[in-house]
């Protein structure tokens, strides 16, 4: 180490009162010793712990030479960072260390190893090289509209259920994309969040506000993942979840009155299934007659597999089935037209809650309730439970009143 040129600076230090001189002469001072490291010490300082664990992560220093050799825009790049680049150190065999090298910056994703250090960095330096000529420039977008259309075609859809993913794709194009449009994600602010979500609360919209900020936190967390952003701009908005409303079952007397009013007309029938089996808007239309049963898909799985479940034909139903053999549905909306003609101030949703509440009146057991409702016992239960069709049947019984 060039200890006399070292002393000279430190002594600088000393004598100069403007404090930006004695900052340059600082960062003199880091240049000069950093310049004298040599690189094998430099490995035994950061990477050579025994006490710590097989796989570690450490700090290359690039030699001069060696960074003339990359291309100008990877070549500054590293001289701001001192020349340092990240570098995975694991345990490969009993006498044997792989490195991996990775550069994720800008768009990039360069990664290459080797279990010869000096091997390892020489493809490093060409991978950089094969990069600039934009042969391995990631496609991944960089901005806001273009990445979450990437988001949502590879991954969101993958994910969630195929209606939730439909209902996700409107709320983007409704609320989210006139706002930000294809801005470059890496001029997103807090601010310009937080604009977004408020406008959506004063107008009432609080539920909406929920949706906006669940799916930008799932983009923004996309974005992070894939090294194009380094913060999360939501992680201090300010957003508080609005108290939801849950369904309100219908009376006994509100039951009567809407099956009666429906008497006469095609919608006596639909009514009937929907209140009497607890279905989800969304799974009327594939709703079918089998046997004792009335099944239907499962909306609520997020996997591609089609699930039916299994309603057994209550009581309640039975005398509305006489006959009946297949179930014909109208559009929702115009089921939610009627139902607010019969029985005001309830949504069409509530009859799923009603039928759930005379379950629990009727005492049927957790279990087939759940069988019933299509909802998840969790992953144990759901592996070792199949509920028989005798035990299903015995328990809609008890849905009498």
């Amino acid at each position: 180490m060039n200890y006399n040129r070292l002393e000279e600076l430190l002594q600088l230090l000393k004598d100069i009162p403007d404090s930006g001189k004695r900052d340059r002469i600082l960062q003199l001072c880091l240049n000069t010793a950093a310049d004298s490291i040599d690189e094998t010490i430099l490995q035994d300082i950061i990477g050579n712990d025994n006490n710590q664990s097989k796989n570690q992560t450490v700090f290359l220093k690039f030699t001069k030479k060696e960074l003339s050799k990359m291309p100008i825009r990877f070549r500054k790049e590293l001289i701001i960072n001192d020349r340092l680049v990240r570098c995975r150190k694991r345990i490969s065999g009993r006498k044997t260390i792989n490195y991996e090298i990775r550069y994720r910056r800008h768009g990039y994703n360069i990664a290459v190893s080797s279990n010869d250090l000096e091997k390892a960095k020489d493809k490093f330096i060409e991978a950089l090289k094969t990069a600039d000529s934009g042969e391995t420039k990631s496609t991944v977008p960089v901005t806001f509209h273009e990445f979450a259309t990437y988001y949502f075609e590879n991954f969101r859809i993958k994910k969630v259920a195929k209606e939730t993913y439909s209902g996700d794709m409107g709320r983007y194009k409704n609320h989210i994309l006139p706002h930000f449009g294809s801005k470059p994600l890496k001029k997103i602010t807090a601010s310009d969040c937080q604009t977004l979500l408020d406008k959506y609360v004063e107008k009432g919209m609080g539920k909406t506000a929920d949706e906006i900020h669940s799916l930008l936190n799932c983009i923004f967390k996309m974005a992070i993942a894939h090294n194009l952003i380094m913060q999360n701009p939501l992680a201090i908005v300010v957003h508080s979840e609005h108290e939801r409303t849950h369904g309100k079952a219908l009376t006994k007397q509100e039951e009567l009155k809407l099956l009666e009013g429906l008497k006469g007309t095609r919608y006596l029938i639909p009514f009937a299934v929907a209140l009497y089996t607890g279905m989800r808007p969304n799974e009327y239309k594939t709703a079918k007659i089998q046997g004792d049963f009335i099944i239907a898909v499962n909306s609520k799985r997020k996997n591609k597999k089609v699930e039916y479940k299994r309603i057994p034909i209550s009581p309640m139903l039975k005398p509305y089935l006489e006959g009946v053999t297949e179930l014909d549905f109208p559009y929702v909306e115009s089921m939610r037209t009627h139902m607010n003609e019969q029985v005001k101030g309830h949504k069409i949703y509530d009859m799923r809650t009603t039928f759930y509440t005379r379950c629990r009146e009727c005492g049927v057991a957790d279990a087939a309730r759940d069988e019933f409702m299509g909802h998840s016992s969790g992953a144990l239960a759901n592996a070792y439970t199949d509920l028989s069709d005798e035990y299903l049947l015995k328990e809609i019984q008890k849905l009498k009143y």
